[in-house]
């Protein structure tokens, strides 16, 4: 078995807990990024230590941190969501049009929430990750995020 080493533990007594809402209006289905608006949020706040809560206020849309350096691999995740769940599939649920139901279960698939740390005043995501909206309706929608910093100050 490989041997795993830990960092030195840092402890905080959270100092501040600030929310806001990024309110983001989707092309229709297909990424959007939302990295530098959180991090805007960071530095607005004054965030030292801690975390970034990230929390989408629908059923049909999802977030997830994925690659942000090629576009192919957002256009190839939306094909495989794609392929996971068709919208031909013989759904019970179709009430607001093919592409309803289908939503709700990438949704499911993705999730609706995200927690990233918060080191230094800075988001601590890995070289190639971005925070992402995933809109799975094919019309726009305008959609709610919920962020969430609970930590120290700098």
């Amino acid at each position: 078995m490989r041997q795993a080493k830990m960092s030195a533990i840092t402890e905080i007594v959270p100092q501040l807990i600030a929310t806001a809402t990024l309110r983001v209006d989707t092309a229709g289905a297909g990424f959007t990024e939302i990295t530098s608006h959180a991090a805007n949020f960071i530095a607005q706040i004054g965030a030292g230590e801690g975390a970034l809560l990230l929390y989408l206020r629908h059923t049909s849309a999802s977030l997830t941190i994925q690659e942000n350096a090629d576009p192919d691999v957002q256009h190839d995740l939306i094909t495989a969501l794609d392929r996971l769940v068709p919208e031909d599939a013989p759904w019970i649920h179709d009430v607001e049009g093919p592409d309803d139901m289908p939503a709700h279960v990438k949704a499911m698939l993705n999730g609706v929430s995200l927690h990233v740390p918060v080191s230094q005043g800075q988001l601590a995501l890995g070289s190639w990750q971005g925070l992402y909206l995933v809109e799975h309706r094919r019309r726009p929608h305008s959609r709610d995020v919920i962020l969430q910093f609970i930590g120290s100050r700098t």
